[in-house]
C-alpha cells in the first residue's frame, strides 16, 4: 500500500511543481519537434535574449550546429557571440556574485527547462508579462506571480496591462478574472510574437533532450524491420507446414 501511495505522489509531483508557478491556465504550444527551421529560429532567439543570464552548461554549440542542420561558419557568425569556440559550452559570463546582487538570486541553467516545467508552461509564461509599476523591476507574470526576471522580450511583443473583470458563473457565483490587453506594440504583431516564443519553446524542448528525436527515428525503423520480420516469418511458417495435415 506505502508503495502504491509513493508512486502516486511521485506522478502527480510534476503538476503540483506546475501549479505552483501560479493559478493561470495554460495555453497549448503545439510545437513541432521535427521542424528544424523552427528550432533554428528559437536558437537565435535564445543567444539572443536568454543566453547573456541563463546559461546551457549541458549543451555544445557543436552538437546544436550538427542536430539543427547549422553549420560552422552560420554558427559564429549567428549563435556564438562571445569570441568562443564551437565546441565549446553554452555558458555565461556574468559571475554567479553578480548576478544575484542584481536579480536577488542566479538565474538557472536552461538546459532541462523543457522537461522541468513543461512546454505549455513556458510558451504560457513568456507571453504573460505585463507593467507592475508596484515591483522593482516594472513587470509581474500571470503564471508566474511575482517573478524576479525582467520581460526580456518586451521589445518584440510591447508591453501588456492587466486587466480585472467581474464574472458570474451559472450558480451566481461572482469571480475575478485577469486578462492581458496589449497597449503598446512590439516590433511584432501578436500573432508573429507567439510563433517566436512557439519557436523559443520548440528549441528548449529539443535541448532538454537532444537524442530524444534520434531514438524516436530510430523506433519508428525497427517498428517496421519488425513487421517486415513478421510476414517473412508468418510466410516461412505456412510453407513449412502446408505439408502437415
Amino acid at each position: 500500500m506505502k508503495r502504491k501511495l509513493l508512486t502516486v505522489l511521485l506522478l502527480l509531483a510534476p503538476a503540483w511543481a506546475i501549479a505552483a508557478g501560479g493559478s493561470h491556465g495554460l495555453d497549448k504550444a503545439n510545437i513541432d519537434p521535427n521542424n528544424r527551421e523552427s528550432q533554428q529560429r528559437g536558437a537565435s532567439l535564445f543567444v539572443n535574449y536568454c543566453l547573456s543570464c541563463h546559461s546551457a552548461e549541458l549543451m555544445r554549440y557543436e552538437r546544436i550546429g550538427k542536430d539543427l542542420g547549422i553549420n560552422e561558419k552560420m554558427l559564429k557568425e549567428n549563435l556564438i557571440f562571445t569570441g568562443g569556440k564551437v565546441g565549446d559550452l553554452m555558458t555565461v559570463a556574468t559571475a554567479d556574485a553578480d548576478a544575484k546582487e542584481w536579480f536577488g538570486t542566479v538565474p538557472p541553467d536552461l538546459t532541462v527547462i523543457a522537461r522541468s516545467r513543461g512546454v505549455d508552461w513556458l510558451y504560457t509564461y513568456m507571453r504573460s508579462f505585463y507593467r507592475d509599476d508596484s515591483k522593482l523591476i516594472g513587470v509581474n507574470n500571470l503564471v508566474f506571480p511575482d517573478v524576479g526576471m525582467p520581460h526580456v522580450m518586451w521589445e518584440l511583443q510591447g508591453w501588456q496591462e492587466a486587466v480585472t473583470t467581474t464574472v458570474k458563473d451559472p450558480d451566481g457565483t461572482e469571480r475575478e478574472m485577469v486578462k492581458l490587453e496589449l497597449v503598446e506594440p512590439g516590433l511584432l504583431s501578436p500573432k508573429e510574437y507567439d510563433r517566436a516564443v512557439r519557436d523559443l519553446v520548440n528549441f528548449l524542448d529539443y535541448m532538454g533532450e537532444p537524442a530524444k528525436y534520434e531514438r524516436q527515428h530510430l523506433g519508428v525503423k525497427v517498428i517496421m524491420f519488425l513487421l517486415v520480420l513478421l510476414v517473412l516469418a508468418i510466410l516461412m511458417k505456412k510453407d513449412f507446414w502446408k505439408d502437415v495435415h
